[in-house]
């Protein structure tokens, strides 16, 4: 399957320049694709070994092995068995599947792959994991309309078929997508979609789509807020749309108005790189709460140097947040997921500080002495929590609060990406992987 002749080489240089593309689309309605890979790791390993076509199959260890599924089939969810249970339970649930070990350093290739396929077909994507993504179609019906009489939304549904229909013919792999006017919505129609489906939610329609929903169904809602949510009596997303934003703070905190909105089917648009799934809400002196962030890493990660790199721009986003919001941290917390689904936290306690030169080495500490297993790592994540406004200390770093004000004057004018920090591997005046601007 090949792009429309649309994306020639000329029309591919004239739209596929992805700065360009955000600014020319940002006045137009957004038509966000979710393109979500189905059963991805047991679909490889399907390529791999077709003996397990229709098969029950568990990928992520041996029965009674410590771990959880990272993958289950169709065949064996019909069962019970989902990802993130433990392979004891899965075992007792599914004692005659095929139980696979995780295959590291063969699953990127495949994603890499439809990666490949999804810029031939949209100029503006944000890969969200190692099996999904998000793309942007808004401003490219003209380049795949057919007729003149075909609707927009019939070019951009058909669009998506074709590219995962690409996907199915060039990879091999079996895909699901959603597209809607919200990142949060596209996700919801993904799922609804499985297997091999395209749901298209034309604009107006959201709120119809979702009122009948499990609030689960919600990107966010796991089990704790869904318990929570019960016990105010809410059970869909359409009950949840009416509630005041008040009785929500009392499950969501800050981000009730988001979720409320979600559920009404407004939501995130921006696919921007620096933006993380979910919008941040950083209010001005805002001490509540913590501000954190986390980054799944697309293939699981051995090299020590590369999750301290993103250590490194973690530390730089969560210290760039609290300057936004005028504080300062006296806690900072580590998060680690290791390529088994075993997670830790480790926390400690510090000079208040909103500088990443001064927490980097502190988390960069907390992570070497975290890291006690020997396999790779899956996901990294850093909050700051214990905010307030400090009285000023004494800086380890002379002169950051010039630096850090000229940063963030460039991070304002010209974007996040435009400067940052990074871990070298030499030694320096700071010691082994100091940071640095």
């Amino acid at each position: 399957m090949h792009p429309s002749p649309a994306l020639t080489r000329a029309g591919r240089g004239r739209i596929l320049n992805k700065r360009s593309v955000s600014v020319a689309v940002a006045s137009l309605r957004a038509r966000i694709c979710c393109l979500d890979l189905d059963t991805f790791f047991v679909s490889v390993e399907r390529l791999l070994d077709p003996s397990l076509e229709g098969k029950a199959v568990i990928v992520g260890g041996r029965p009674g092995q410590r771990g959880v599924v990272t993958a289950a089939s169709y065949e064996v969810r019909a069962l019970g068995v989902k990802s993130g249970m433990s392979l004891t339970e899965a075992a007792r649930l599914a004692p005659d599947a095929v139980y696979l070990p995780t295959r590291h350093g063969v699953y990127g290739d495949y994603a890499e792959r439809v990666r490949r396929i999804a810029e031939r077909f949209c100029p503006v994507i944000q890969i969200a994991s190692i099996d999904e993504m998000y793309m942007d179609f808004a401003g490219c019906e003209e380049l795949y309309r057919r007729e003149r009489s075909e609707p927009d939304d019939a070019v951009v549904d058909r669009v998506v078929r074709e590219m995962t229909t690409a996907v199915q013919s060039d990879v091999g792999l079996p895909s699901s997508a959603g597209v809607a006017s919200s990142k949060q919505v596209a996700k919801i129609a993904s799922g609804l979609a499985k297997p091999r489906g395209v749901l298209f939610v034309p604009a107006g329609r959201e709120a119809e789509l979702l009122a009948p929903l499990a609030v689960r169904r919600f990107p966010g809602i796991g089990p704790v807020a869904e318990r929570k949510l019960a016990a105010l009596g809410i059970v869909t997303l359409g009950e949840l749309a009416t509630i005041s934003e008040r009785e929500l703070a009392r499950v969501f905190g800050a981000r009730s108005a988001y979720v409320r909105d979600g559920a009404r089917g407004a939501g995130t648009t921006d696919l921007s790189r620096d933006r993380p799934a979910f919008r941040e809400h950083d209010p001005l002196g805002g001490a509540v709460g913590s501000i954190s962030n986390e980054r799944t890493f697309r293939e699981d990660v051995s090299d020590p140097h590369a999750v301290e790199s993103m250590l490194c721009a973690l530390a730089d986003r969560v210290c760039w947040r609290a300057r936004r919001r005028g504080v300062k941290a006296r806690t900072v917390t580590l998060k680690l997921r290791y390529a088994d689904f075993h997670t830790i936290n480790r926390s400690r306690t510090m000079t208040p500080t909103s500088s990443e030169l001064e927490l980097f080495p502190v988390l960069r500490d907390v992570y070497r002495r975290a890291r006690t297993r020997a396999l790779p790592i899956r996901l990294v994540g850093v909050a700051l929590s214990n905010l307030g406004v400090f009285d000023e200390q004494l800086s380890l770093f002379p002169g950051t609060g010039t630096l850090h004000d000229a940063v963030d004057t460039l991070r304002e004018r010209f974007g996040y990406e435009v400067i940052g920090i990074s871990a070298g591997r030499g030694t320096g005046r700071r010691g082994s992987g100091g940071a640095s601007v």
